[in-house]
């Protein structure tokens, strides 16, 4: 079972009146209460709402001393003298929008490095880039954007392939830098010689495989490196932050290191963490930031508004694909459960309107596969028969061919638990076609976390069951990652 995290901050106001009445006679006692009576009828509701005013700017306040909590609108005209104050923004912020308007000191008068993509982007979808660039705010306080980096898939997020190279930005003229080439690299320390801070902001999509972690740490490593202070501007975790399952990294195969021309590593296995983490990039930065004993010069910046219980979109912000296979939020809910097949001869719907929603292969024999899996009632998750065909896919599986599949049909995103719908579709997949399954090794080991749990469910044994060993872990895990809470 996954662990539900999170935290419903539940408060009341309480308004509190002392009203002294001093009468010389029953009457003037009467009759005064009578008004008072009245009065406090048409106020009842009004002073209802200063109380509960007075709590959210207290709140905001308290987020304040945590640096989480930005400007808010004027919107008190009709409170009284003592309560006078600008009522939350309740929309959520990325941290982008926190930075320039309660933050910016941090970047006044430095020469800034960014790294980035086409994920980037402000609550009215405004790109960082420019928003560093040329926003009055960032003009006003003498920031200088001199450098630009992109991870994987490149500055547009369009790429799907290795070796990527660098490019120019359009609207400022630098050049974008890849950190993509066979793996993920670190911004190079020949490239932040004349750099004051280094910025990041990426959208991670809550699952330990995703290759931008590995961007934020190794960002992290070489603003140790270089004595650079390094900014994470804080975004959502799309999957909500209240989940945390799955199997734990082994200690042997997550690698932080920093990465060399000699020590290889790949951005995506790079710490212990479960395969769905529950955290958001800056608290993962935090995270890294403490549990690898880091000397990095660290500030995140915190989102606004955003509570661990919100899904993507719940928060209104606009969904930019974070690579070209994350079309929509359903892809990145299921996409713990299919990534390990990248490493196998199993498409995962790559090419396909629907990525990581679905599974192929030409020997597949879909509708057992289909009835075995529904017999195992896994929650919040149907498993239906179909056939699609992948168009020019990124990993070259089954190109132009018509292959009979399963699509994964998410029928509750709240009790959907996709670490174990992966755990179920290799264990029927071995069980259904064990003589044509094709598992690339470390590569699946390194994506679902244990050469062990591989190693049972190819063994036949019970998917709850081997995940449910797994649990003390996973509790251990979520107890330690509290301390890195940003938001409730």
């Amino acid at each position: 079972m996954g662990i539900r995290t999170g935290h419903v901050l539940a408060g009341k106001g309480r308004t509190g009146a002392v009203a002294r009445v001093a009468a010389s006679t029953h009457s003037e006692l009467t009759v005064e209460m009578k008004r008072v009576n009245a009065t406090w009828a048409g106020v009842h509701g009004r002073l209802r709402r200063w109380s509960l005013l007075a709590l959210a700017a207290g709140m905001a306040a308290c987020a304040g001393r945590q640096g989480g909590a930005g400007p808010a609108t004027d919107d008190g005209a009709d409170l009284p003298p003592g309560l006078r104050m600008r009522t939350l923004d309740r929309k959520v912020r990325p941290g982008i929008t926190v930075l320039l308007d309660d933050s910016v000191k941090l970047i006044a008068g430095k020469r800034v490095a960014l790294v980035t993509n086409q994920t980037g982007v402000d609550e009215r979808g405004r790109r960082t880039v420019d928003l560093l660039f040329s926003d009055p705010r960032a003009q006003q306080a003498s920031v200088k954007l001199v450098r630009l980096f992109a991870p994987e898939h490149g500055a547009l997020g369009t790429e799907d392939r290795e070796g990527l190279g660098d490019e120019r930005d359009a609207r400022t003229g630098l050049t974008v830098h890849s950190l993509y080439q066979r793996t993920t690299m670190a911004p190079p320390d020949s490239l932040l010689h004349d750099v004051d801070v280094l910025v990041v902001d990426l959208q991670d999509i809550g699952t330990r495989t995703w290759t931008y972690v590995g961007v934020v740490l190794y960002a992290m490593q070489a603003g140790e490196r270089r004595g650079i202070p390094v900014l994470v501007l804080d975004r959502p975790n799309p999957l909500s932050g209240a989940f945390t399952e799955g199997a734990l990294l082994d200690s042997s195969l997550a690698n932080a290191e920093y990465p060399t021309g000699t020590n290889r590593t790949n951005g995506f296995a790079v710490y212990p963490s479960p395969l769905r983490h529950g955290l958001t990039m800056g608290e993962l930065a935090r995270l890294f930031q403490a549990n690898l004993k880091m000397g990095t010069r660290l500030s995140v910046i915190p989102m606004r508004n955003w509570r661990r219980r919100m899904w993507f979109d719940d928060t209104e912000l606009p969904w930019v694909r974070p690579s070209p296979n994350m079309p929509n939020l359903t892809s990145a809910l299921l996409y713990p459960a299919l990534v390990p097949f990248e490493a196998s001869n199993v498409s995962v719907g790559r090419g396909t309107e629907q990525p990581f929603q679905r599974i192929g292969a030409p020997w597949l024999r879909a509708d057992t596969l289909a009835r075995l899996l529904e017999d195992l009632t896994l929650t919040g998750v149907r498993f239906r028969a179909e056939r699609f065909t992948p168009d020019q896919p990124g990993d070259n599986k089954y190109p132009g061919r018509n292959i009979p599949g399963i699509r994964l049909e998410v029928t509750d995103r709240e009790r959907v638990q996709p670490a174990r719908i992966g755990a179920a579709l290799l264990w029927a997949l071995n069980r259904v076609h064990g003589d044509s399954l094709r598992l690339t090794l470390p590569g699946f080991d390194l994506r679902m976390g244990s050469a062990r749990v591989r190693e049972a469910l190819l063994a036949g044994r019970d998917p709850d069951a081997v995940l449910d060993r797994l649990l003390p872990q996973v509790v251990a895990f979520e107890k330690d990652a509290r301390r890195y809470h940003l938001y409730r």
